[in-house]
């Protein structure tokens, strides 16, 4: 009889294991298809012409949030929105790619508690990312920045991280040539992996972080934001980051920040400002969209407003409103200040993922665009703040 029972005990740990180990494989997949999906659509019609000038174009997405699921992005995937081989078919140039480290729960864009619990503790544990991570944010940030690394040296012909302007360089000349590389910038998604202390700032940059968000979707040490409780501006501890970023020749990002917080920066520095993921309030009249006032002013500073691909900052999310949404940036901040932020792998929906860009570009010209505005829109203004940042003396 106590062996039959120690039996029984045995089989049902074996059981629970085997299960357990089947929930770590399969649930992140499961979770991403329905957080990341792409609507079911047939081929998007492309002319030659617009192929021909897709296929000549140099193009920069501000923002993906692929590092913080669990696939191998140097293989093509059935799911998901973005991965090297499917911005190779899209003719992507230069992705940025931002570490997300906390997402309270139940998310919203009107209001969210910093004190709620954090989606994202719950996915590390479910993802088996390193022990340290589960209670660290700045940890969080370096093991994406790993995972990135990871990618670049297992295809170092398809993928490389730009730190540098010769990094820049480097990558546009090999595209020029031929060669089918994309090159990647490390961003953060919100300043809270600081833990509120500016030294590691320094160890984010170490790690390849170029791009430096402030807020995300809840107030933190730095200040207000978007969707938080305070509406505050710029801390004392945010004032000191946003000197840093402008010193060290990093890129600053306003997406998700409060409005008080980028008034507080346009008034602290000169430096050409990002807001990496948005739409535009007068296409679009959300609280995700900064009033159209104050695009105009961080406009105004030499940086550009990254243009995103989902229902809630486009109100419409078919390529053609996409190309609608560009077309109103262009008239309200200048083709020089509008660019691409697709927001893809970021718990979207979007219509199409970044191997069918092309169809974005038939939209633009489909709408009057023309060839040298998409030029602008699709990457040049990209490069050029890159270039305009990297150059400052560190």
């Amino acid at each position: 009889m106590k062996k039959t029972i120690k039996r029984i005990i045995a089989l049902f740990l074996i059981i629970g294991v085997v299960g357990l180990g089947l929930f770590l494989i399969f649930a992140p997949a499961i979770v991403e298809k329905g957080r990341n999906a792409v609507t079911a659509h047939d081929p998007y019609p492309v002319s030659p012409a617009a192929q021909t000038l897709h296929d000549s174009l140099i193009i920069g997405d501000w923002h993906a949030d692929s590092l913080l699921w669990n696939r191998d992005l140097n293989k093509r995937a059935d799911y998901g929105q973005v991965d090297i081989p499917r911005l190779l078919e899209g003719n992507v140039a230069i992705q940025v790619f931002t570490a997300v480290t906390k997402s309270p729960s139940g998310l919203n864009y009107e209001q969210n508690s910093a004190e709620s619990w954090d989606n994202i503790t719950t996915l590390a544990m479910a993802q088996l990312w390193p022990l340290r991570s589960w209670n660290s944010l700045l940890e969080r940030a370096l093991y994406q920045a790993r995972k990135l690394h990871e990618f670049e040296s297992a295809a170092p012909q398809h993928l490389k991280i730009i730190r540098n302007l010769g990094d820049l360089e480097e990558v546009l000349s090999r595209r020029a040539a031929g060669e089918q590389i994309v090159g990647a910038l490390l961003g953060i998604e919100g300043g809270h992996p600081l833990e509120g202390d500016l030294n590691n700032l320094q160890y984010l940059q170490d790690a390849g972080y170029r791009l430096i968000g402030l807020q995300h979707f809840f107030d933190n040490e730095l200040g207000g934001s978007l969707h938080g409780e305070s509406n505050a501006g710029l801390s004392e501890f945010g004032k000191q980051v946003v000197i840093e970023i402008a010193r060290r020749g990093l890129i600053l990002d306003l997406a998700h920040s409060s409005q008080q917080v980028a008034r507080d920066v346009l008034a602290l520095t000169d430096m050409p400002l990002v807001v990496s993921h948005t739409g535009v309030h007068g296409q679009c009249a959300t609280k995700r969209n900064y009033p159209d006032t104050l695009m105009q002013e961080i406009a105004a500073t030499g940086g550009v407003i990254g243009i995103g691909y989902w229902l809630e900052v486009t109100c419409d999310d078919t390529p053609e409103g996409v190309a609608k949404v560009i077309q109103a940036a262009i008239e309200i901040v200048g083709e020089d200040a509008v660019s691409l932020g697709s927001d893809f792998d970021g718990s979207v929906r979007t219509r199409f993922d970044t191997s069918e860009l092309a169809a974005l570009t038939q939209a633009l010209l489909d709408i009057g665009i023309s060839e040298p505005q998409i030029r602008k829109v699709m990457g040049q203004n990209m490069m050029r703040v890159l270039r305009q940042r990297f150059l400052v003396p560190r």
